[in-house]
């Protein structure tokens, strides 16, 4: 122990009045070395300044006050099952109905999808149809925005030049609806600072 002084670590452990095989050597260098000595005297200062220092304890709301303002991120899994056990049934026999319609269920579901694999004709039929029953809604709505928002002459205007003027008014619908959007938020943050 004569060729180097004392580690911090070393030191601690002296502090802690520690008993154990390797602190003989630490002890008979401390009492060689007077610059370790001064090191352990110092640290032993501290330790007793800090021993001698009041207790404080938190007030009783301030985890509570200091959580309000974690956002705590809750993982997929533990919501999922958090939210499966508060919409579960708390009888059993209610569970056992529960269980038993998710059953049935799934089972129609997966049999349908394992018909509609093998009858691609039915498959791809359906597709079509619901493709064609989506374009219908959406043409009729967009038709019924345009007829209500600019009237008929407009309607007339947009019909008359195809699908792509009615899309292009969709698109010029939508882009003033944003920049109004936008302008509103604008204003608002404005007064917001004016008020601060």
């Amino acid at each position: 122990m004569q060729h180097r002084h004392l580690l911090p670590n070393e030191i601690d452990l002296l502090l802690d009045s520690e008993v154990g095989f390797g602190l003989a050597p630490l002890r008979a260098h401390v009492d060689t070395c007077s610059e370790c000595r001064r090191h352990l005297d110092d640290a032993r200062v501290v330790v007793d300044a800090l021993d001698a220092l009041p207790r404080f304890a938190p007030a009783p709301s301030f985890a509570p006050r200091i959580m309000a303002g974690v956002q705590v991120v809750e993982p997929w899994h533990v919501a999922l099952v958090a939210t499966a056990k508060r919409l579960a049934p708390r009888s059993a026999p209610m569970r056992a109905v529960m269980a038993v319609s998710a059953g049935v269920l799934a089972l129609g579901i997966s049999s349908a999808a394992v018909w509609l694999s093998f009858r691609t004709d039915v498959a791809v039929y359906l597709g079509g149809l619901v493709n064609e029953r989506l374009r219908a809604v959406l043409v009729t709505g967009l038709t019924d925005a345009v007829r209500g928002l600019f009237g008929d002459g407009a309607l007339a205007a947009f019909s008359s030049q195809g699908s792509n003027a009615l899309l292009l008014g969709a698109v010029v619908l939508v882009a003033a609806g944003a920049s109004a959007a936008f302008g509103l938020r604008a204003l608002a943050t404005a007064s917001r600072r004016a008020r601060e």
